[in-house]
């Protein structure tokens, strides 16, 4: 499985949301850049405290013209209590058989548990920042924030524990 790396183009996809909508990456893209993280799992402890991170920085997104979605093999239906649950603003997808993390080569931690890993892509389709932490969850959205105030300048590959 290839990794997608910065200054790579990113893979495009088609996912369904939580409430079902069908969501496309260049739709995204069509209205600025856009942020993609992939967690785990919905309803966990970390997975609840990045998507409350992204929740938290939504306006700050928002002020920076990007759009922001979340991704785990978690069904539709999992993904709208989830959402409710944590009262998110943005679109969750569904990536049930795992294809688009593959295509984007997002490994494994500790060979069984999904990888968390945040995208930072900007309008163009091009990736300019990828962020990969499995604890450090708060730091996604945080890394995402700098890397779109900075988008016009070098694109930076981040990998922590």
């Amino acid at each position: 499985m290839a990794s997608v790396r910065v200054g790579d183009p990113a893979p495009e996809f088609a996912l369904k949301s939580q409430d079902g909508e069908v969501v496309r990456l260049s739709d995204l893209l069509a209205r600025g850049p856009a942020v993609v993280y992939f967690y785990p799992k919905d309803k966990t402890p970390g997975c609840t405290a990045e998507a409350g991170s992204f929740r938290d920085s939504y306006a700050k997104f928002g002020e920076l013209g990007a759009e922001v979605v979340g991704i785990s093999s978690d069904s539709v239906e999992s993904h709208g209590e989830f959402a409710s649950d944590c009262n998110l603003p943005f679109k969750i997808l569904s990536d049930a058989d795992g294809a688009v993390r593959k295509r984007y080569g997002v490994q494994s931690s500790m060979g069984f548990l999904p990888g968390r890993v945040t995208y930072v892509i900007d309008q163009g389709g091009t990736v300019r920042q990828i962020f990969s932490s499995q604890l450090h969850v708060a730091r996604h959205a945080q890394e995402a924030l700098e890397s779109l105030r900075t988008i016009g300048g070098r694109a930076r590959e981040n990998v922590k524990p």
